[in-house]
């Protein structure tokens, strides 16, 4: 299995682990007479099933991916900078943002403009393209 595999698998492993819990929470108690349509001790086994084969299945990708490791940080930081720029305030001229101090029109100045902002922005959303694709193929090829 390859990682884009087991990254498929993980998926599938978390959504199994997260819709039997809730099955679980939803039919421990019944109504006495009425039918139980899952049986919660199966349940907890098939989530502990599952959550045995998750955490093995995770400690192959960490793993695997020990080369990708600067490319996967890099990626995470990139993506938490233009989350941050995002809310970069870049606005110019006259303002009326304060609405409470009426005795003068407020004209506001920024150091990185709107267009710098979203070029940078731009430049961040580029590299984590060119990273995602390298991730793909690496993903593709490695074998865990």
């Amino acid at each position: 299995m390859n990682i884009k595999q087991a990254l498929k698998l993980k998926n599938k492993l978390i959504k199994s682990i997260g819709d039997n819990t809730k099955l679980l929470q939803q039919y421990n108690t019944v109504e006495v007479g009425n039918p139980r349509p899952y049986s919660p001790v199966k349940l907890i086994g098939d989530i502990s099933k599952s959550t045995y084969e998750l955490v093995e299945l995770k400690s192959k990708i960490h793993r695997a991916n020990v080369p990708m490791f600067k490319k996967i940080f890099e990626m995470s930081e990139l993506k938490s900078n233009i989350k941050s720029l995002q809310k970069l305030d870049c606005t110019e001229g006259k303002s009326n943002r304060d609405r409470y101090r009426m005795e003068s029109e407020l004209v506001l100045t920024s150091e990185i403009s709107l267009v710098q902002r979203n070029e940078m922005i731009k430049e961040m959303e580029n590299r984590i393209e060119e990273l995602q694709d390298e991730m793909d193929v690496f993903n593709s090829n490695t074998e865990i």
